[in-house]
């Protein structure tokens, strides 16, 4: 096959996926102060309108299966809709799309499962479905059902991913690796039943109470999804000429996240997660950040964890307290479609 036919690493969050973007969608722009576009390859696209930015983003959801423990396919696209989102400032989202595109045969309940997990994920996010399309196809020609959304709110202030700089602090929201971990034992049947759930949640909440906490130190925010920690370190280590040290002691990661990726062989460093920010913040506002992240449901084990260096640009470390080791990025997802 040649080198110039897609392949599924090219779809899964890491250096793949970044270098297809840049060579195929991405066409110059840039010059506009008041557009972000898709040229910066941020969560999101944005607009200023007044003295504020109106925001937009949009996804595609190939979960397999499609119903997994913690979540589904419905859930995720809404709350994956809702992250992006977040993650650029807007936290109160005015509406949302969704494409449902369902194969021949597909059962109508699911279908009503589904639907009735888009509206519970909507609520709890508190944005609503303003449209959408539904498409079949034949059977063969789509793997069960695959959802597209896309969604828009306003921002009072963007938050950009070219703001770090040394010494800057990295936090995470809480424990890493529990979507994609979850997903694949579900795929694969390795039988941990309760124990590794997906993390799927809306997280526009917790970015509002972070972004009221520190404001302008709030200087990076991504979603881990595909890729999961390493891809969006990598992400903004490369865009900002910097380098990241990892503390690999202060790293949350769940027993069961831990014994799922060692029967898979997979670190949960490079997998997705679907209700876990990265944040990037100014050092004096490590603590105001914990402490809002900690007093909200989803981020009562959020933990700092690394620190921005000047030197090994591009790169990210991880001292293990015995050592140090470089963290490789993700070329492609060691788990596809988890998301």
């Amino acid at each position: 096959m040649s080198d110039d036919r897609i392949k599924m690493a090219h779809g899964a969050g890491g250096s793949l996926m970044r270098d297809l973007i840049g060579d195929v969608f991405v066409r110059g722009g840039g010059d506009d102060p008041d557009v972000v576009g898709p040229e910066a390859m941020e969560d999101g696209g944005a607009v200023r309108v007044g003295d504020r930015w109106l925001v937009t983003t949009a996804d595609a959801h190939v979960v397999a299966p499609a119903f997994f423990p913690g979540g589904d396919i419905g859930r995720l696209a809404v709350c994956g809709t809702v992250n992006d989102l977040a993650m650029m400032g807007a936290t109160a989202p005015l509406g949302l799309t969704i494409t449902v595109v369902v194969e021949e045969g597909y059962g109508r309940d699911e279908l009503r499962r589904i639907q009735a997990s888009i509206d519970a994920a909507c609520a709890e996010a508190g944005t609503r479905v303003l449209a959408g399309d539904t498409k079949v196809m034949g059977k063969g020609e789509v793997d069960g059902v695959v959802l597209s959304s896309a969604g828009f709110g306003f921002a009072d202030r963007l938050v950009r991913d070219r703001g770090m700089r040394p010494g800057d602090r990295v936090i995470v929201s809480g424990s890493i690796g529990d979507h994609g971990l979850a997903v694949m034992s579900a795929r694969h049947e390795l039988g941990l039943g309760d124990q590794l759930r997906s993390d799927v949640a809306p997280l526009n909440g917790l970015v509002a109470r972070v972004l009221e906490a520190v404001g302008a130190d709030l200087v990076g925010l991504k979603d881990a999804t595909r890729g999961g920690v390493s891809a969006v370190l990598h992400e903004l280590a490369d865009k900002n000429g910097a380098g990241v040290v990892l503390d690999d002691v202060a790293l949350p990661i769940s027993d069961a996240a831990r014994a799922a990726g060692e029967l898979l062989g997979v670190d949960p460093l490079v997998v997705a997660n679907e209700g876990k920010a990265v944040l990037i913040v100014r050092p004096g506002a490590v603590d105001a950040a914990l402490g809002a992240l900690r007093a909200h449901p989803l981020g009562r084990d959020a933990a700092c964890v690394g620190e921005v260096i000047a030197d090994h640009a591009g790169r990210v470390i991880v001292d293990t307290g015995f050592g140090r080791r470089l963290l490789a990025e993700p070329r492609g997802e060691p788990l596809p479609r988890i998301c």
